[in-house]
């Protein structure tokens, strides 16, 4: 009596013959799409490639699924070190947040962006460095735009767009550790501005008020 053989076993359907094939159990992830990001799903998070089509991108997902093939249970990126570049790191930041934070938000962290990218956006991440972070931030400084509160806000912002890259293994954890000791810029700083401070309401303007509005809300204000 000979063995049966699974891949040969034939069948019959709707006349036509049909060799039942073993379904695959380890698929590799697909490499999928957001805006110019290719990306795939591993363990319920995002694996970014860089930008979608461009040789660097097809690389990092065939290593991806290369050391998926090894290590079925690789948590995070796979040889992104040295090779993606801050324009991509700051792109895939913003796919991230776009859907988890409130719109004024992004629009400042894309104004943060702007600078960064500006003046380093094509350099590989792995070659910023606490002096690019404070070009950056005299740049700010320079377009006389913002107050010297926004641009230590703005300067912060990068920072955390490196902390998420190292997060996700897309920036190497030194270049973040450098960055993070550039201290916020004190008041006074040459070429800096601050807005006047908010003084309080003189008395005799809020008792000139208080008859002309509802009784709640002048109540409140007695």
């Amino acid at each position: 009596m000979g063995y049966l053989n699974l891949s040969n076993i034939v069948t019959t359907m709707f006349g036509k013959e049909e060799v039942l094939m073993p379904k695959l159990k380890n698929k590799f992830p697909k490499n999928c799409r957001d805006r110019n990001q290719a990306f795939s799903w591993h363990n319920g998070k995002r694996i970014y490639h860089g930008v979608w089509g461009s040789p660097e991108a097809m690389k990092n997902y065939r290593r991806f699924c290369a050391a998926l093939g090894e290590d079925s249970a690789l948590p995070l990126q796979v040889g992104a070190f040295g090779g993606a570049l801050i324009s991509e790191v700051a792109d895939a930041f913003l796919v991230e947040i776009e859907s988890k934070m409130d719109k004024s938000h992004v629009t400042h962290f894309k104004l943060a962006i702007g600078y960064l990218i500006d003046l380093y956006g094509d350099i590989p991440v792995d070659e910023f460095s606490p002096k690019k972070l404070k070009t950056c931030r005299a740049q700010m400084v320079k377009t006389k735009k913002l107050c010297r509160k926004m641009v230590n806000d703005y300067t912060g912002r990068i920072k955390r767009i490196f902390a998420w890259g190292v997060e996700e293994e897309l920036v190497p954890p030194t270049v973040y550790d450098a960055i993070r000791v550039v201290k916020i810029l004190p008041k006074g700083s040459p070429g800096t501005f601050d807005h006047l401070e908010r003084e309080a309401v003189p008395e005799w303007v809020i008792a000139a008020t208080l008859p002309f509005l509802p009784l709640v809300v002048a109540a409140n204000g007695r």
